[in-house]
C-alpha cells in the first residue's frame, strides 16, 4: 500500500505560506450528471483561484467531490458562488472540517476522472435508482443503543483502524473496489436487520447503498455527512459524541482527531498508538502506525531492512 500519503518537512515552505495558516477545511460532493467535464473544470479553476483556495476537486461526468481549504474571511463567499455554480449544486451541503487548526492542502489540483469514486460498477446514473435513507445524529446514536442495528464501516481498514463507531464491523479491505465485490457476500446473515453505514463523508456510502438496495437489502442507512457531518451535528446539538478515536483524512492532516481514545497498537513495539506514517524508504513507502519511541530508534523506516537499504 504505497503512495497514499506524501508527506512535506520544509520549513522554509511553511514559513512562506504562514498566512494561510488562519483557514477552513471544508469538503463537499454530488452525484449528477456533467455534460461538460472541461466547462466544470474551468469554472472551478477560475473561481478557486480568485478565493485562494487549495485543495483536490475530482470531476466526472457523475458529479464532483471537493476537498479543499479557504480563508476564513472568504468562506460564505465561496458557499454563495458554488450555491450559483450549477443547479445541482444549489444548497449543497458542505462539510467543515473537525480540524481547522492544522492546514490540510497547500495547492490547488483540479483532475477530470472517468469515476469520482474508483468502482467495478457497470451503471450509470444510480443515484437516481432508490430512495436514499439518510440519519442525523441524534438518530444515529438511537441506533447504536439498538442491539438489532447493524453497523458498517465503509473505509478502508487503515482508517478504520484508528478510529471508528465501537460496534461497527469493517470490511477488510485496501481499495473501494475490494469492498464492493466484498460487502454483499459478507453480511448476507444481516438482510432483516436495519444495517447503518459510514464513510468519511458520505461519497462511498451513496453507490454502496444503492449496490445493497440492488440485492434486495431495503433497510439501509446512511450517516448525513459521514463521520464529518455526525460530529458538526452532534456538537451543534450538544449531545454525546459516539465515534471513538481518530478521523482518518487523505490530505496533509491524516487524522483528525475526536476522542482521546487510542484504538491501535505500534506497528514495531505494539504499545497503544495511532500516529501513522510512511516509510523512509521510498522503494516501500509503507503506510503504518509508528509509536515516538519507535520513531526515535527507527527515525521512521518501518523496519531495518528498510533502514538498512534507504
Amino acid at each position: 500500500m504505497s503512495g497514499i500519503v506524501n508527506f512535506i518537512n520544509n520549513k522554509k515552505f511553511l514559513k512562506n505560506n504562514i498566512n494561510n495558516y488562519s483557514r477552513v477545511n471544508f469538503s463537499f460532493y454530488k452525484y449528477f450528471y456533467v455534460k461538460d467535464v472541461i466547462k466544470m473544470k474551468n469554472k472551478f479553476q477560475k473561481c478557486f483561484k480568485k478565493l485562494n483556495i487549495f485543495g483536490r476537486i475530482y470531476i466526472s461526468q457523475e458529479g464532483v467531490n471537493v476537498q479543499a481549504n479557504i480563508l476564513k474571511k472568504f468562506f460564505n463567499k465561496m458557499k454563495k458562488y458554488i450555491y450559483k455554480f450549477d443547479i445541482n449544486l444549489n444548497k449543497i451541503y458542505i462539510n467543515i472540517g473537525l480540524d481547522n487548526f492544522k492546514q490540510s492542502f497547500f495547492k490547488l489540483k483540479i483532475k477530470i476522472k472517468k469515476k469520482l469514486v474508483s468502482d467495478n460498477l457497470n451503471i450509470d446514473n444510480f443515484y437516481k435508482n432508490y430512495q436514499k435513507k439518510y440519519l442525523n445524529s441524534v438518530q444515529v446514536n438511537d441506533f447504536l443503543n439498538d442491539k438489532s442495528v447493524i453497523f458498517i464501516d465503509v473505509r478502508n481498514y487503515y482508517e478504520y483502524k484508528i478510529g471508528h463507531f465501537k460496534k461497527a464491523i469493517s470490511i477488510y479491505s485496501l481499495t473501494f473496489r475490494d469492498q464492493l465485490e466484498n460487502i454483499i457476500k459478507y453480511i448476507k446473515t444481516y438482510k432483516k436487520n436495519k444495517i447503518v453505514i459510514y464513510c468519511t463523508g458520505g461519497i462511498r456510502c451513496e453507490k454502496i447503498a444503492y449496490l445493497m438496495n440492488f440485492h434486495g437489502y431495503k433497510k439501509v442507512y446512511q450517516i448525513y455527512g459521514g463521520i464529518i457531518g455526525y460530529v458538526n451535528d452532534c456538537v451543534k446539538k450538544k449531545i454525546p459524541i459516539k465515534f471513538l478515536g481518530k478521523n482518518f483524512v487523505f490530505d496533509f492532516r491524516l487524522y483528525e482527531t475526536i476522542s482521546k481514545d487510542i484504538l491501535s497498537n505500534c506497528h514495531q513495539c505494539n504499545q497503544s498508538s495511532d500516529y501513522y506514517v510512511n516509510c523512509m524508504n521510498n522503494k516501500c513507502n509503507l503506510l503504518f502506525i509508528q509509536c515516538l519511541s519507535c520513531s526515535k530508534i527507527y527515525q521512521s523506516f518501518c523496519s531495518k531492512k528498510c533502514y538498512i537499504e534507504k
